[in-house]
Formats: C-alpha cells, structure tokens, sequence
C-alpha cells in the first residue's frame, strides 16, 4: 500500500504564500486519486482538491479556488499545494491522500456529489497564518 509524507507546513502572515509537498512511496500516475484535505481545530475534516490518476485536478473547494494550485511531478512521487493569498481562516493541517478509485461519485438521490473516502492518508502537516 501506498505511504505518504507532507511537508511544508509553517507560519505564516496573511496574505503570505506557502507550499506543501506530499511524497508517495511509490508512484500513483495512473493508478491512484489523489486528494488534499485540511482540518482545523474543533472543526470537521473538509476537502481542499480531489486530483484524477492522470494528475488533472477535478475539483478545488469555493474557499480555496483562485488561490491554491495542485500540481503533480510524477517523476518525484510528489504532489504539491501551492498556496497563496493565505488567510487565518486557512489555519489547519493539512493532510495528502491516496485512494484506488474514484473518491466521489454523484448521486442522483441527493443531487449532490457523495464523499467515498481515501483509503491511504498522509500524518499531515501543520499550517498556521497570522493576521
């Protein structure tokens, strides 16, 4: 099974830029999802990016979409979170996961997509932005 490593956590002002990096112990072009998630503290768990085995990125939740980049480099078993314009509200850890299938399909019943889950998760790394 695949293992994941972030790094690239910090502090951080506002308005500042950091990027995460998420090394897989193998490779998962063409052969894993991929996700990025964050959680800060007393809140639930939501999800940041959902990235597609080919490395196409399907999905950047509304708080973060303008401002964070995922990018894969696939000869390094790396998937990256570039992240700019930070503000407090972005304070979390912040995790990498690896799933074999689709993490999300869409349901009919709900009209909404329904969250699968990740099979493989990183221990996740720490970010923290100062107003």
């Amino acid at each position: 099974q695949v293992q994941l490593v972030e790094s690239g956590g910090g502090s951080v002002q506002a308005g500042g830029s950091l990027t995460l990096d998420c090394v897989a112990s193998e490779s998962t072009y063409g052969r894993y999802w991929m996700g990025w998630f964050r959680q800060a503290s007393g809140k639930e768990r939501e999800v940041v990016a959902h990235i597609d085995t080919d490395g196409r990125v399907l999905y950047y939740a509304g708080a973060v979409e303008g401002r964070f980049i995922v990018s894969r480099d696939e000869a390094k078993n790396t998937l990256y979170l570039q992240m700019n314009k930070l503000q407090p509200e972005d304070t979390a850890m912040y995790y990498c996961a690896a799933n074999r299938g689709p993490p999300r399909r869409w349901s009919e019943t709900l009209g909404q997509w329904e969250e699968l889950g990740y099979a493989f998760w990183g221990q996740g790394t720490q970010v923290t932005v100062s107003s």
